[in-house]
């Protein structure tokens, strides 16, 4: 039975991989599956340098302030701890790191290479009932096409001090445009996104920025699990405390 359910399992995806692929062939939507890499400089980030986000409104700028006060002098970062960067800061933060998405017809999924951080983006009724969305980092995100665009919308977030270049309050919206640009001259697929946030709670007028990837032919992403030095630093510290060595 086990077995049967698995071969039943595997037809299915193999169906599903057939009717993506149909579809994209009979004029459907443009395939973005594959491993993508940053063509905005080494930072990741358009022209190498941080987002140059519009002025934020005082009180968010207090609070923003008094939060770099207090993790400044250590360095503190949410990396630092294993958490992922969040929404928009994913899209900025992953440097060198590359991305994979796969891509089939109800959902586009995001994989960062970067603490392994994930994004779903669900497409038509692949959508939860908004009241069974959880607020979290990378909020909720629903796509819709319009022709050989990916419109995404992101709501559902949580405020976010932490980011750098765009802290947000628990309001924010995100909208991002993704989109096939040609090839760049190594004769690579370039896949780019258009962003906006709006934030009335944070900034004075929305923050707007463009992502540029490149795709890496036949790439994969390798395994990056920084809880493993942690369990590595608690593993010594037991040691430590009993007086023994590292089994």
């Amino acid at each position: 039975m086990g077995r049967l359910k698995m071969a039943m399992r595997g037809a299915t995806a193999a169906a599903a991989a057939f009717v993506c692929a149909a579809a994209m062939a009979a004029g459907g939507p443009p395939d973005f599956t594959g491993v993508w890499t940053s063509a905005d400089g080494a930072s990741g980030r358009p022209g190498g340098n941080a987002v140059q986000a519009p002025p934020m409104k005082p009180e968010a700028r207090r609070r923003h302030d008094a939060f770099n006060e207090l993790v400044g002098p250590t360095g503190d970062t949410p990396g630092g701890v294993c958490l992922g960067a969040g929404m928009p800061a994913v899209l900025l933060g992953a440097g060198g790191y590359p991305m994979e998405i796969i891509q089939r017809p109800g959902q586009v999924t995001m994989i960062f290479e970067l603490h392994g951080e994930i994004r779903r983006i669900y497409i038509g009724e692949r959508n939860m009932p908004e009241a069974d969305r959880v607020p979290g980092r990378n909020g909720y995100s629903s796509g819709r096409w319009e022709g050989d665009t990916l419109v995404v919308e992101t709501d559902n977030l949580v405020e976010q001090l932490d980011q750098r270049s765009t802290p947000h309050s628990a309001t924010a919206t995100i909208v991002e445009r993704f989109r096939l640009d040609g090839k760049d001259a190594q004769g690579r697929r370039v896949l780019v996104a258009d962003v906006t946030m709006n934030d009335p709670e944070f900034y004075t007028a929305p923050v707007v920025f463009t992502r540029r990837w490149a795709e890496v032919p036949d790439g994969h992403l390798l395994p990056y699990e920084c809880n493993e030095e942690l369990w590595f630093d608690r593993i010594e510290s037991l040691a430590k405390k009993a007086g023994v060595g590292i089994p």
